[in-house]
């Protein structure tokens, strides 16, 4: 087994990296949230960094998702190995080249951070709509559950479309796993030189469109040979599931890490089994190792590869003792009897009766499910609640869960309060800030500081906003001594720490409700220290109280001015985390802090990491503890979000998703056809500026910019 190391990425980067390793050339297009996969590729070639065969890959940015697709077309044409990156309906607008890639055998993977179609309305968020709509194009369809996963399925990708000559279409759940910081282990340059084939290479390379020996390919048929050459290919999808399996095995005895293209995990005696692909089987199997420590015959099966659906192993892998089955899609197809998936498994079960082999003593329930639509949350609790509807004489057919279904009746009830308490030894961290103002970076910059830094496993992710720069952002973040297998946020009486960046949040959002006992609070705020205790809302004075929590307010607005920071926050609220979390000892944290810096802000000068050094060591002169009262005060409540003169729908449904209670919302709430009143910005006081444009009548020429550059207050 080769020695392998550890290193802190997201689920872009990690297969970015093997798709860079093994291409000549990538065309890349951006789109929402795969960019990131063709940023990185663009900037290792523009660095010099080369491919396995020593050359530096050509990265072209086309001008369209089509035009992307059309490169990858032509190059592989040429016998170049070729990739491409994309989501949603960028999948949607390189369809008419994928069949012809596939139609023509061509080995090539394209990577898909899945993400949500624009249906009633757009939506940048991850599901799995994007990738079923490619479904029927011939390509072979890997799935990922995991950053580790997104990795090392990447490089099985590349062996098993050289062995098997079916393209594949590598995917990944879109910001879920595309955007989640992990550790993960690093698969090694050795290890992918061992797991591609050069005699497969050449063999690719060989059949290139070639003047020096001509041959035609791209012809068109007529009625009398077209249907058989359809069925010609059908050998290579038979064998392709086969080839990926052994791909799988290589890569076992190489890294340790054992793949299945069906992978069962459960009680051998399971009799309740749900079926489902994507990060969700990560949540599922966590949630499976707890149901069973209490006792419960339940199991999980993970589909990582789609495409060839192989029936055979499907029905192998499921304990023979199975009764009822939920087959969940992240997916919605309206008007069919069920999603992909579902009609996958049930046939695959139907087949195997009818041909009398009855690998079941009995011909087990199957139910389809759908869940985490645009990137819905799917927690333990929910499936919990899936398994307990599974125990009923009837289970319900073409279910939800997750959501307020008031109109259909689809949805499930689950106990909200289920936990599976896995998280016990693991320091869970809150954020809230803002877009752009460094949050994020510096939140990324602690994985790695605590990652590389120490045996712990990390584990962040970032909720962002879709207004993206200067809406709020949510941070989440783990650490513990065990691998996380926990794609969903930071359940509510759980977080050991919470930051919040910015003070007007006390006005708007239940932080406090997210804290656990004896947890920390650090607020940032302009207010005296003798002062904060009353910005407090009541019902936060009273949790604070209730559940003793450490309260540490600093006004990192000042340190940054005085230090030269202008409004960047970042690193003081950074280091604020560390000097108060215990997650590192206080002068190790430091220094790590300093290095972290040092790292990331040199290209930009010595004097950008001097004055972050300079922040850093007033930051822990202006930390304060504050003495927590005995009692609440008659403090204020929580505003509302929007006026109380607003419209009903601003009130009933605009007003919930400002105040982040959007997913209390029930279906009959949402207009059918995504459909909403204007002008209703009016309604949305944001309140975070620090400072605000006042006009001036005296001056005015009308120009206009005002409205442009700040509509709120102007």
């Amino acid at each position: 087994m080769a020695e392998q190391k550890t290193a802190i990425i997201d689920g872009n980067e990690a297969a970015a990296k093997i798709a860079h390793l093994c291409s000549d050339v990538l065309c890349i297009y951006p789109i929402t949230p795969s960019s990131n996969m063709g940023e990185w590729a663009d900037e290792w070639s523009s660095k010099g960094q080369t491919n396995l065969w020593g050359t530096i890959p050509e990265v072209v940015e086309m001008q369209s998702e089509a035009g992307a697709a059309g490169a990858v077309h032509g190059a592989l044409q040429a016998g170049a190995m070729t990739t491409t990156f994309t989501a949603s309906q960028g999948l949607l607008l390189k369809i008419p080249n994928m069949y012809k890639i596939a139609g023509e055998l061509t080995p090539s993977v394209i990577h898909v951070s899945a993400r949500s179609l624009a249906a009633q309305a757009l939506s940048i968020f991850g599901d799995h709509s994007d990738v079923m709509s490619a479904r029927q194009t011939g390509y072979a369809f890997l799935s990922s559950s995991s950053v580790q996963e997104a990795m090392d399925m990447a490089l099985i990708s590349y062996a098993s479309t050289l062995e098997g000559r079916v393209p594949v279409l590598h995917f990944f759940d879109g910001f879920r796993t595309s955007h989640e910081v992990s550790k993960i282990t690093d698969v090694s340059e050795e290890i992918v030189r061992e797991m591609i084939d050069e005699d497969l290479i050449r063999e690719h390379r060989n059949r290139a469109m070639n003047p020096e020996k001509p041959v035609l390919r791209g012809t068109a048929q007529n009625p009398d040979v077209y249907f058989q050459g359809r069925e010609t290919v059908n050998k290579y999808y038979e064998a392709m599931p086969a080839i990926v399996q052994k791909a799988m095995d290589k890569f076992a005895k190489l890294t340790g890490r054992q793949y299945k293209i069906f992978e069962y995990f459960g009680a051998e005696d399971a009799e309740k089994v749900i079926i489902i692909m994507g990060s969700g089987a990560d949540t599922t199997h966590e949630t499976v190792e707890q149901l069973i420590a209490s006792g419960e015959k339940v199991g999980v099966l993970k589909c990582r590869l789609f495409r060839p659906f192989d029936e055979k192993a499907l029905l192998n892998a499921l304990p023979k003792t199975v009764k009822k089955i939920a087959v969940l899609d992240r997916c919605k197809e309206p008007g069919s009897a069920g999603e992909p998936l579902y009609k996958d498994v049930v046939t695959a079960i139907a087949q195997d009766a009818l041909a009398g082999e009855k690998i079941f003593t009995a011909m087990p329930v199957v139910v389809g499910g759908r869940y985490g639509l645009s990137s819905k949350e799917y927690t333990p609790a929910m499936i919990k609640g899936i398994y307990d509807e599974l125990g009923k004489d009837q289970p319900k057919n073409d279910f939800t869960v997750g959501i307020i279904d008031d109109l259909t009746n689809t949805n499930i009830d689950y106990d909200k309060s289920y936990n599976t308490g896995v998280h016990k030894d693991t320091v869970q961290a809150l954020f809230y800030g803002l877009g752009s103002d460094g949050t994020v970076g510096a939140n990324k910059n602690s994985i790695k500081i605590i990652g590389e830094g120490t045996d712990q496993y990390a584990q962040g992710y970032f909720v962002y906003d879709s207004k993206k720069s200067g809406a709020g952002t949510v941070s989440h973040l783990r650490f513990g001594p065990k691998p996380m297998r926990s794609p969903y946020l930071i359940e509510d009486g759980s977080a050991n720490f919470i930051g919040c960046h910015m003070p007007v949040f006390l006005e708007k959002i239940d932080m406090i409700s997210k804290a656990a006992k004896d947890s920390v609070f650090l607020l940032n705020t302009q207010e005296p220290i003798d002062k904060v205790w009353d910005t407090f809302p009541k019902h936060m004075q009273e949790q604070i109280i209730e559940k003793n929590i450490s309260v540490y307010v600093i006004d990192a607005f000042k340190v940054a001015e005085h230090t030269g920071m202008g409004n960047r926050i970042n690193t003081i609220m950074q280091t604020c985390f560390f000097a108060i979390s215990n997650v590192l000892p206080k002068d190790e944290a430091i220094a790590a802090i300093k290095k972290a810096v040092e790292k990331t802000y040199s290209k930009k000068g010595e004097d950008i990491v001097e004055l972050n050094f300079k922040a850093i060591d007033e930051t822990l002169d202006q930390l304060h503890k504050l003495d927590i009262p005995a009692a609440a005060s008659d403090s204020f409540t929580l505003k509302d979000p929007v006026p109380a003169n607003a419209p009903d729908f601003v009130k009933d449904v605009l007003g919930e998703i400002i105040a982040g209670r959007g997913d209390e919302l029930p279906v009959s709430k949402m207009p059918c056809d995504g459909t909403f009143p204007t002008a209703t910005t009016q309604y949305e006081k944001r309140n975070i500026a620090l400072e605000i444009p006042v006009w001036e009548k005296d001056i005015c020429i009308q120009c206009g910019k005002c409205t442009f550059v700040c509509p709120h207050a102007c």
